[in-house]
């Protein structure tokens, strides 16, 4: 195995709201001593009020804040430095281009991220690092190889949800390139399997989360009146419509409830007119998006968590969120649907309650079997046992380490 102790990470966003698996797994690699090199895409303003992660934002090179013309004078400098790496790894953009089909606007976005892929290139270069480790398989990872490639260091990806189900662009030519192609769930590797891919490279290491903070406090049952939160972007695969008219349905028998939905984005004022228009109003409150160190006093609060995931119109999907795993740390009851990896951490009435998806009326029928099971204390231990034992973070850190170093 080689050692290693200067790694770069690439993502999307570093850190973000929505991405916090990425950012916990840098500081847990600093935390073992590794130097670790952020490098986003996109600048993300976090609203996370913690100074390690406000001094992890001040230390990452975000590649689409340089304009343009900075990021071609970069890629010309890096040509006159390294013309071999250059024009070698010019012609892998121009055989993926190619291969990907030369009359699609995506293919040519190629070579505006072989030029963005120069900037990542010098950062790796300046600060040394032997290693690449990019999160999601679609734009991170093509910025990603380029600047493997241009800087002759090994990489390998993670992937996760709509990089592959949605955004599968270049899947084959990215594993082969890549050291080890990791994905979070058992249900993505057999996706990417039954693609033909190369298996050989694929290896499954899930999202972590550390407990250690999280106190459990069992639900032993459920209050005549059950506060039910959800928590997630306001975007058709989170299945918000679906727990609404659930909810609806749940109404119409008599059943009272509150139910709390967090999070933003594009179907915010659809998911709220949906509810005036079943008359919930007054029993669901839209709380926008709730910051990363502020979900924990959200969720203690709670009675019952839901997130009612389905696939959306365009075949994209949720793969294992981790804020269910937050739930069920602290003692939570969790209902969710049968998607995707989500049966490989809620086993139903084991550690969990799964429902159809894109089913309103199987949602609404397990809702009310949590209002009424006799024993919840028992399915929350075993949820809480469920996540320690397969979704720790430090456990899942030293099994991509393994692989970075294998």
């Amino acid at each position: 195995m080689n050692k290693l102790d200067n790694i770069a990470y690439l993502a999307p966003e570093i850190p973000s709201i929505s991405g916090t698996f990425v950012y916990k797994e840098i500081l847990t690699l600093q935390d073992k001593g590794i130097k670790v090199v952020p490098i986003s895409i996109h600048k993300f303003e976090t609203i996370v009020e913690d100074r390690r992660v406000k001094e992890l934002a001040r230390n990452t090179t975000y590649l689409y804040q340089y304009n343009l013309i900075t990021a071609l004078i970069t890629s010309v400098t890096f040509f006159i430095k390294k013309p071999k790496n250059y024009l070698k790894t010019l012609l892998m953009v121009f055989e993926d281009i190619y291969t990907s089909r030369i009359t699609k606007l995506s293919s040519w976005k190629l070579l505006y991220q072989f030029i963005y892929a120069s900037i990542a290139a010098r950062t790796i270069q300046k600060n040394g690092c032997q290693y690449l480790h990019i999160h999601f398989a679609h734009v991170p990872t093509q910025i990603g190889m380029y600047a493997s490639s241009l800087t002759e260091i090994p990489f390998s990806f993670t992937s996760h949800a709509n990089d592959i189900f949605e955004n599968g662009f270049l899947l084959e030519q990215k594993i082969e390139r890549a050291k080890a192609a990791v994905t979070i769930s058992q249900y993505n590797y057999r996706f990417l399997s039954e693609k033909g891919l190369n298996i050989d490279k694929l290896k499954v290491v899930r999202c972590g989360i550390d407990p250690s903070d999280r106190h459990f406090v069992p639900r032993s049952k459920i209050p005549p009146i059950p506060v039910i939160g959800s928590l997630g972007r306001a975007v058709e695969k989170k299945g918000m419509d679906d727990l609404i008219v659930a909810c609806s349905k749940l109404d119409r028998k008599g059943i009272d409830f509150r139910l709390e939905i967090g999070g933003d984005g594009p179907l915010n004022d659809y998911f709220q007119e949906l509810s005036r228009k079943h008359n919930l109003a007054d029993k669901i409150e839209f709380k926008g998006a709730i910051p990363n160190d502020k979900v924990y006093d959200w969720l203690k609060n709670l009675d019952i968590f839901i997130l009612a995931c389905k696939e959306d119109s365009k075949g994209d999907r949720d793969g294992i969120p981790v804020v269910l795993m937050e739930a069920m740390l602290m003692g939570v009851p969790v209902i969710s649907t049968s998607i995707s990896g989500i049966p490989e951490l809620i086993q139903d009435e084991q550690s969990g309650f799964l429902a159809q998806p894109s089913n309103p009326e199987s949602l609404a029928c397990t809702i009310e079997k949590v209002l009424h099971w006799s024993d919840l204390a028992q399915i929350t231990q075993v949820a809480r046992n469920k996540v320690t034992g397969e979704f720790e973070l430090k456990n899942n850190v030293d099994r991509l380490l393994t692989v970075f170093e294998s």
